[in-house]
């Protein structure tokens, strides 16, 4: 019997074994044809992309003299060698040294300092999607720097919501796909928001009701390796089928958060489709009620970003592993697919 079809049409084995199979399915080897063999050296790349789910940088928080809190990051420009799938290297554009950039998160309001030093070989930039004076854009003339430069952007953390960053310099395409960008949440504060104060408190980072929550960063990218205008690797916080192999645990009874943007160069659009559940979803993350209410499948063009929000806490969904992948199918074989793995409680 061929293999693709072993155990069809047969009813031998307990329904112990049964159930087991059924509730554990074996996605790394029922699907091990289009996923990449071998693994990435994290060490090596100097970051991790099941670290990068988690790991916000806050900044070095001051208070400034009219009362306000201020949040002082510090960003450096270089070029580093990473590997993006197993045995596959890319000579990729950085900020400080990981693709994506790091994961900047303030509280709408603060006051933000971002010191920004070039130590690459190009001009490079930091442009913040978000509301600042024209002379902060990062756009030449405002502030693309030369090698060996430094710029510091100032301005205040507003709207709240889900945004990102990424060099503004000439080629523009060249330095998005080389890897220079970021993502940039600004958490709303409840006290401006009254009307929906419990939801603006469970957005922001630290409070209790931010705790309950399960929060995951993902940039959706890929990677051109042979330069000809086309993309050979698709990924998830860079590294190919990362999350296939590495599924990501969830605790069933807690509600899941996922800061979602999408940056991939050469293609118009990506997206994101989420197995066995549905999810509602702020697009741009600047409203505190959905945009779209349960739905599975969300797609996204260059630099368009969201929030999705979604539990497994029905009786519906049992532990086990749950894909979620790009909907471009050709995207999902070439890197971008992984797994949830929901568990009654973290060990």
């Amino acid at each position: 019997m061929p293999a693709g079809h072993a155990g069809h049409g047969s009813h031998s084995g307990s329904a112990a074994n049964q159930t087991s199979t059924a509730s554990t399915p074996n996605h790394a080897v029922s699907h091990g044809s289009m996923i990449t063999v071998g693994d990435v050296d994290n060490a090596r790349n100097g970051f991790d992309p099941t670290a990068m789910l988690t790991d916000w940088y806050t900044g070095e928080v001051s208070t400034l003299p009219d009362g306000r809190r201020l949040r002082t990051f510090e960003i450096r420009a270089e070029e580093k060698e990473i590997e993006i799938a197993p045995g596959v290297m890319f000579p990729a554009w950085t900020f400080n040294g990981r693709v994506p950039g790091p994961a900047l998160r303030a509280t709408e309001g603060d006051r933000l300092r971002i010191v920004f030093q070039n130590y690459g070989s190009h001009p490079h930039s930091m442009h913040f999607h978000g509301i600042h004076a024209a002379r902060m854009d990062g756009v030449p003339g405002a502030g693309v720097i030369q090698p060996g430069e430094e710029f510091v952007y100032e301005f205040d953390a507003k709207p709240f919501g889900c945004h990102l960053y990424h060099c503004h310099a000439l080629p523009l395409a060249r330095h998005m796909h080389k890897g220079m960008y970021g993502m940039f949440v600004v958490d709303p504060d409840p006290e401006r928001h009254p009307e929906f104060a419990d939801v603006a408190r469970s957005r922001l980072l630290g409070s209790p009701e931010n705790a309950e929550w399960q929060e995951l960063a993902m940039v959706m990218n890929a990677f051109d390796t042979n330069f000809d205008g086309e993309n050979e690797f698709y990924a998830c916080n860079t590294i190919a089928h990362c999350f296939a192999k590495q599924p990501i645990k969830v605790v069933r009874n807690r509600p899941i958060r996922i800061y979602l943007v999408n940056v991939t160069e050469f293609d118009p659009i990506n997206s994101f489709h989420l197995h066995g559940n549905f999810f509602n979803y702020f697009d741009t993350g600047t409203s505190l009620t959905p945009t779209l209410k349960t739905v599975d499948l969300i797609t996204q063009c260059q630099a368009q970003r969201g929030i999705l929000e979604f539990n497994y806490a029905d009786q519906d969904h049992e532990p086990g592993l749950y894909m979620f992948h790009a909907h471009q199918s050709e995207f999902t074989e070439l890197g971008w697919m992984g797994m949830f793995d929901v568990v009654e409680a973290l060990s």
